[in-house]
């Protein structure tokens, strides 16, 4: 029996992380120094263990929760089914009822509560489980409080929980679960609040989500609410966007549900000035009680603001940069090579691989007469950007060369596009296969950096070529076609698109060998699978050359194996011989036809026809040289382990250009290199802080892309769409409309957690990430437009496909249910 309270009062000093979990040690904090916290009480840790204890559950859970992997959800599933059953089964013990009864009782005459999961790993400053547990909400009277309680207690073992700890390095048996439960402030008004901008991580300013109702509607992603920016000195708002906010969770008597907005309050400012103004002065107390920026929710009833919760900012740590401009009034936008590279970007390929493509580009630019920028790249809060600062002096020249370029230089590269990029694909192959033949194991360690970085400058200029050549004609092709067509399109006949559908490409030669290999019941062990990734284990995740390829990491090609070999998918070869034929047959009836029109329309189709079937050849090769360069970095890596200078061979990737040619200076020259493990594990950590951020597609010092008074933003893919209302807005980028699922997949670690029929919510996909499509009803980005490989793989798959939202990943919860119209480039959430 133990002696430690069952429930603590809320502004107990007991009640620390060990006992209240971090939920509620943080509210007792907040309570003891005279915050407007709701009433309430902590159900302690102790009462979690007494009832586990009671029924002998510990060791059944552990053992069944060892069974659960992050990398294979259906195992999550399984382990939580069991675990919830046992919770289920066990009544609370009596003198844990009798406790939080008498608690619950001291609150008042039944009244509704807010029923909260506290577990001890929860709130830390460097992790973050919101999200990960259960909150139940208009909870009266005492039987329906400890059932809630119960509930709350068995969320700590839920599929989403287990993966999350597994992915944490969270052990099953490390962590106990507390409960708060408070008064339910009935709500006017609720949010989010952030002491410091989470889009430019400045601490001079707040940011606030506010929209009517409780706020759950506000965290579950349910509404858009109000945005306000503001001034910690004086409370003053700096600028605010206000939505149409279409939902909102309210009360009732079961518990609560959503309900659409009154008419007359859908656009009107949730926070008046002297509310923002209180919000602030509550925030700056928050933030100096806890000395560090905080992430606050908050409800606002009769005007009186309660403060919710209030937890550190996990992906703002001091030591990471928000987005600071390298020229404050310079202009940045991601596009291009950049969105092959999702993620921020590992200190090797900042310093090589940015400075190859650099140098690529600029020669590139060389050869066309136009003026180009001195540092054509920029890192932004760890993203690459492309630089388009284009002063009035740049804008002159352009205009001076641009009638030799449009007239002369540009149709010449169009022309010989084709040709150039097999050049370059051979130039490219060759390097890597030179280097490939070298003993990694004996070569000195320069000899291998000069390797990697003679691949990765090949690499660069080959990616330059088709950026240059392939990319263009397949895009200025088939726009010319698609306006030629409307000229003599019939009715009847079929749309443009049809016409360039049913070419074979590396990714879909890859998905046919997959489907191949499921259909003569080849494992992820069998020689032929090995064959498979021999051949197509180079096309990248992301372009980063720290990011493991398909041939090291098959782990996210499992899911769509699997879904092979259930005999329930649709055959990749029917599907491409069935829009082989169809193109086939609409181009012999377009070519019967007769007239000047029609033979426009027919030359500028056999152009786009040529082209057409490059674009995902050439981007699917970018990476054909990594697995080289990789191995060559990895023996590098490998003898700095040997010399105590980093932990892991990886480690190699997380140093700057100029440290790995100090430290393979010192290896060869038999010295001992610096320990570079402390800032290696430092940048780990300022890495994962900065993956947790959407970058902007654009970022200026006034928020706009206007360059002699033309909004650029607004013409590139990828321009973040703010309009009002749930909608997000998109490009247009396969026709269709599909009603299932989001599944928001932040990178190829994520690949498992996709299923049948889900709309697939990235930031971007590369050639790597085609398996998914096999699986997907629809393909939602954040970047890209209408030639990026999202587009053409979605048209391929008869998927609709909107790209280029801007905010798709953070605004779109996995699970929700959405409708995507490919032709209208809309995403609609369903409202609950």
């Amino acid at each position: 029996m133990t002696d430690e309270p069952f429930v603590l009062a809320l502004d107990d000093a007991r009640a620390t992380l060990e006992h209240a979990g971090g939920k509620g040690a943080s509210l007792a904090r907040l309570a003891a120094h005279g915050l407007p916290v709701p009433p309430g009480f902590h159900v302690t840790t102790a009462a979690y263990r007494r009832f586990v204890a009671a029924h002998g559950l510990r060791e059944r859970i552990v053992e069944i929760a060892s069974t659960a992997s992050p990398d294979r959800p259906e195992t999550c599933d399984a382990a939580a089914e069991k675990i919830a059953a046992l919770f289920a089964e066990q009544p609370m013990p009596e003198e844990v009822a009798h406790a939080v009864g008498a608690a619950y009782a001291g609150l008042g005459d039944d009244p509704a509560v807010a029923v909260r999961s506290s577990a001890t790993a929860e709130d830390l400053p460097d992790m973050s489980f919101a999200g990960q547990l259960e909150t139940y909400l208009n909870i009266r009277r005492r039987s329906p409080v400890l059932d809630a309680v119960k509930r709350c207690w068995a969320s700590w073992w839920t599929a989403r929980a287990i993966g999350y700890r597994a992915r944490q390095g969270v052990g099953a048996d490390d962590i106990a679960l507390a409960v708060v439960v408070q008064e339910l402030v009935p709500a006017d008004a609720a949010g989010v609040l952030f002491t410091a901008d989470p889009l430019t991580g400045a601490r001079d300013r707040l940011m606030v989500n506010a929209a009517w109702g409780l706020g759950e509607a506000v965290v579950s992603g349910q509404v858009t609410p109000d945005t306000l920016v503001i001034a910690k000195a004086d409370g003053s708002i700096v600028r605010q966007e206000i939505s149409d906010k279409q939902v909102m969770t309210v009360r009732v008597p079961a518990g609560t549900h959503e309900e659409p907005v009154p008419t007359e309050l859908r656009e009107r400012p949730v926070l008046d000035p002297p509310q923002a103004a209180e919000l602030t002065r509550l925030a700056v107390a928050i933030e100096e009680l806890y000395d560090r920026p905080m992430d606050i929710e908050w409800a606002m009833h009769d005007g009186h603001p309660y403060i919710l919760q209030a937890r550190p900012i996990t992906a703002l740590p001091g030591a990471a940069p928000g987005w600071e401009l390298p020229d404050p009034k310079g202009r940045y936008v991601r596009g291009s090579v950049t969105e092959l590279l999702p993620e921020p970007l590992s200190p090797l390929f900042a310093t090589l691989g940015l400075g190859a493509w650099k140098r690529a580009t600029q020669e590139q630019y060389k050869t066309t007469g136009l003026p180009y920028f001195e540092e054509p790249f920029a890192v932004i809060g760890g993203y690459a950007y492309y630089n388009i600062t284009y002063t009035a002096g740049m804008m002159a020249r352009m205009m001076v060369a641009q009638p030799l370029f449009l007239t002369t230089t540009l149709p010449r590269g169009l022309r010989t596009a084709a040709e150039r990029w097999r050049q370059a694909h051979a130039a490219y192959a060759g390097v890597a296969a030179r280097w490939g033949a070298v003993d990694m194991g004996t070569a000195p360690a320069s000899e291998l950096l000069a390797g990697a970085r003679e691949i990765v400058e090949e690499a660069a200029r080959y990616y330059v070529a088709i950026q240059s050549g392939v990319l263009p004609a397949a895009y200025i092709s088939e726009s010319m076609f698609t306006a030629a067509y409307k000229l003599v399109r019939r009715q009847g006949d079929p749309p443009a698109l049809t016409f360039l559908l049913g070419f074979d490409s590396k990714p879909v030669r890859a998905d046919k060998s997959l489907y191949d290999l499921a259909r003569q019941g080849r494992t992820a062990e069998s020689a032929e699978f090995a064959a498979h990734l021999a051949e197509f284990g180079d096309t990248v995740y992301d372009l980063d050359f720290a990011k493991p390829l398909p041939a090291e990491d098959p782990a996210p090609l499992l899911q769509t194996l699997g879904f092979y070999l259930t005999g329930e998918a649709p055959d990749p070869h029917e599907r491409q011989r069935a829009a082989r034929e169809e193109r086939e047959r609409v181009t012999s009836r377009l070519n019967a036809r007769r007239g000047p029109r029609a033979a426009f329309a027919k030359r500028v189709l056999r152009w786009a026809q040529q082209v057409a079937p490059l674009r995902e050849d050439a981007l699917a090769d970018v990476g054909l040289g990594w697995p080289v360069a990789r191995q060559a970095l990895h023996e590098i890596g490998r003898r700095l382990v040997a010399a105590e200078a980093v932990a892991d061979q990886d480690d190699v990737f997380w140093l700057r250009m100029d440290e790995l040619e100090t430290a393979v200076e010192a290896l060869d020259a038999g010295r001992t290199p610096s320990d570079s493990r402390e800032i290696v594990a430092e940048r780990r950590a300022t890495w994962r802080a900065r993956r947790a951020a959407a970058p902007p597609h654009a970022l200026s010092e006034d928020g706009g892309m206007k360059i002699l008074g033309i909004d650029f933003s607004r013409l590139l893919p990828g321009h973040r769409d703010d309009g009002s209302g749930d909608v997000i807005k998109g490009v247009p980028g396969s026709p269709g409309r599909v009603s299932a699922p989001a599944r928001v997949i932040h990178g190829p670690d994520e690949f498992g957690q996709m299923r049948q029929g889900d709309v697939l919510v990235a930031r971007i996909t590369t050639p790597a990430w085609t398996p998914l499509f096999a699986l997907a009803s629809a393909v939602v980005t954040d970047v890209g437009g209408p030639l990026s490989h999202s587009s053409i793989v979605a048209r391929e798959y008869g998927i609709p496909a909107v790209l280029g939202t801007g905010a798709a990943t953070e605004r779109l919860r996995s699970g929700r249910q959405v409708t995507v119209d490919g032709e209208a480039g809309t995403v609609t959430p369903e409202t609950r």
